[in-house]
C-alpha cells in the first residue's frame, strides 16, 4: 500500500516536472521568436539606411568626377571592376562593403600634374623661359613730321576737314622743317602729260608732294610703281564742270595735303597744265613768297555781277561779289582757312547753281572779304581767253614751238614781294595730250629740265 502511494507521488512529481519543462520550452520559443522578429526588423531598417548612405556617396563621387581641378587630374589607369551584387540574405553588409570600396578608391586613387603643352618636351625638368616683355613704343617729335604713308583713307569729308584743320598755335617749329610744295591735280582721268611732269620732279624728292583728285571710274588707271604719281590718288567723288562739287573737290585736295605738316605751299593744276620753269625756280618762287596767289576782281556785266544770287544776302552782298581764276596758289595759313569755312561755302553750295560757276567766284569772294592783304590778287597759271567762249583756247601740237614757250616765260612785270619785275606765270594750260612729244623735245632747251 505504501509503495503504491509512493508510486503515485513519483508519478505526480514527474508529471509536474514535465509540465514545468513544457512551460519553460514554450517560453523559450516565444522569446526566440520575438528576438528573431526584432533582429529581422533591425536588419531591414539598417539595410535602407545603408542604401541611402550608398546613394549619397555615389552622388558625391559623380560631383567630384565632373569638376576639373588644375592640380587634381586623375590618371588614365582604368577603373576597377564594379563589386559583385550583394547576397540577398545580408543586404546591409553588402552595401557597407560597396560604400567602403568606393570611398577607399576615391581616397587612394592616384593623381598626376597637368600635362605639358604640346611644344614642350615632357621629359624636360626645367620649364621654357618666359617670353621677353614687350617694350612700350616711345614716340618722338620726328614722327609727327612724317608724311602719311599713303593718300588712301576711309574718312568722310566731314572727318577729313576736321582732321586737316588742326594747326599748332606755336609758330616756331621744334625741329628743322623742310617746307614742301604740294601739287594738287584736279583731273577728269589720268594725268595725260605725266612724262613731262616726271622730268620736272626728277631729283627733287623731299621738296614736293603730289595729290590727284580724279573721277572715281579712273582710279583704276594703271600707273607704274616707278612713277611719281603712283599711289597719289586721293579718295575722290564725281565732279561736274561749273558746279559747286568742283569747289568741294578743290577743298578736298587741300585737306588731304594739309595732313602732311611739311606742306607749306599749295598749287592747283589740271591734267592739261605744264610747268614753264624748272623745279628749283618754281620751288624758290613759291616758298619765298610773302603772299598767296588768288585772283579776285569786281566785274560788272552778265559774267560778273550778273551771276550773283540775291538770296545770298546778308552773308554775301552784291558789293562783295568777286570773280577770278580757278587756278590758285596759296600758303598753309590760307589753305587752313578755306577748308575750315563753315559760313560762306554752305551759302554758295545752296544758291550758286546753274550759270553761277562757283569755281570762279567762291574763292575770290571769300579771300576778298577776309584776307585781301594776304594775296597778290593774280594767278600764276597762264590761260589764253583771247578766242572767247566759256572755255579757254586749247593748244595743239603745231602750237607748241620753242618761240611760244619762250614767250610764256617772258612775262616779268608782275609784283612779287613788293617788286614790280617779278615773273608773272609759272604754269600754263590748256595743252592737248598730243603736244607731249614736242613738250618733251623743247623742255631741256627752254624750261631747263
Amino acid at each position: 500500500m505504501k509503495s503504491m502511494v509512493e508510486q503515485q507521488q513519483q508519478h505526480r512529481s514527474a508529471a509536474a516536472t514535465k509540465l514545468f519543462n513544457a512551460h519553460i520550452q514554450f517560453n523559450d520559443f516565444v522569446f526566440y521568436f520575438l528576438l528573431f522578429g526584432f533582429g529581422l526588423g533591425l536588419g531591414i531598417t539598417l539595410s535602407f539606411y545603408v542604401k541611402d548612405i550608398n546613394n549619397s556617396v555615389d552622388f558625391q563621387l559623380d560631383q567630384l568626377s565632373s569638376v576639373s581641378h588644375p592640380l587634381l587630374v586623375p590618371c588614365s589607369v582604368p577603373k576597377p571592376p564594379p563589386p559583385p551584387p550583394p547576397p540577398p540574405a545580408f543586404p546591409s553588409i553588402s552595401n557597407e562593403t560597396n560604400t567602403e570600396t568606393r570611398i577607399s578608391s576615391l581616397v587612394i586613387e592616384p593623381y598626376l600634374s597637368p600635362p605639358p603643352p604640346p611644344d614642350v618636351d615632357p621629359q624636360s625638368s626645367s620649364p621654357p623661359p618666359p617670353p621677353p616683355p614687350q617694350q612700350p613704343k616711345i614716340y618722338s617729335i620726328n614722327e609727327f613730321f612724317q608724311p602719311p604713308e599713303t593718300t588712301a583713307h576711309n574718312m568722310t569729308d566731314q572727318e577729313l576737314f576736321w582732321r586737316a584743320s588742326m594747326a599748332p598755335k606755336i609758330k616756331q617749329y621744334p625741329i628743322k622743317r623742310v617746307p614742301k610744295v604740294a601739287f594738287l591735280f584736279l583731273t577728269r582721268g589720268k594725268v595725260s602729260l605725266a612724262p613731262l611732269w616726271e622730268k620736272f620732279f626728277k631729283g627733287n624728292q623731299g621738296l614736293y608732294s603730289i595729290y590727284v583728285h580724279s573721277s572715281p571710274w579712273s582710279l583704276n588707271e594703271t600707273v607704274p610703281p616707278s612713277s611719281v604719281f603712283y599711289g597719289r590718288w586721293i579718295p575722290s567723288k564725281r565732279v561736274r564742270w561749273g558746279e559747286m562739287n568742283m569747289v568741294q573737290a578743290e577743298r578736298r585736295l587741300l585737306a588731304n595735303a594739309l595732313l602732311d605738316i611739311s606742306n607749306e605751299r599749295f598749287v592747283l593744276l589740271s591734267e592739261s597744265c605744264i610747268p614753264i620753269f624748272n623745279f628749283s625756280t618754281i620751288y624758290n618762287y613759291l616758298i619765298n613768297s610773302k603772299t598767296s596767289f588768288v585772283e579776285s576782281y569786281d566785274l560788272h556785266g552778265p559774267v560778273g555781277r550778273g551771276r550773283y544770287n540775291t538770296r545770298m544776302e546778308p552773308v554775301v552782298t552784291i558789293e562783295q561779289w568777286r570773280k577770278g581764276s580757278q587756278w590758285f596758289e596759296m600758303d598753309r595759313f590760307l589753305a587752313l582757312e578755306v577748308i575750315s569755312d563753315r559760313t560762306y561755302y554752305p551759302v554758295f553750295r545752296k544758291f550758286c547753281k546753274g550759270a553761277c560757276y562757283g569755281d570762279e567766284h567762291y574763292l575770290p569772294t571769300f579771300v576778298s572779304i577776309h584776307f585781301p592783304e594776304r594775296t597778290s590778287n593774280r594767278t600764276l597759271t597762264y590761260v589764253d581767253w583771247s578766242k572767247g567762249g566759256p572755255h579757254p583756247f586749247k593748244f595743239l601740237r603745231h602750237d607748241v614751238t620753242k618761240e611760244f614757250l619762250e614767250m610764256l616765260r617772258s612775262f616779268n612785270n608782275c609784283y612779287y614781294n613788293g617788286r614790280s619785275d617779278g615773273i608773272c606765270y609759272l604754269f600754263a594750260r590748256k595743252f592737248s595730250p598730243i603736244t607731249l612729244y614736242r613738250l618733251l623735245k623743247f623742255a631741256p632747251q627752254v624750261m631747263y629740265f
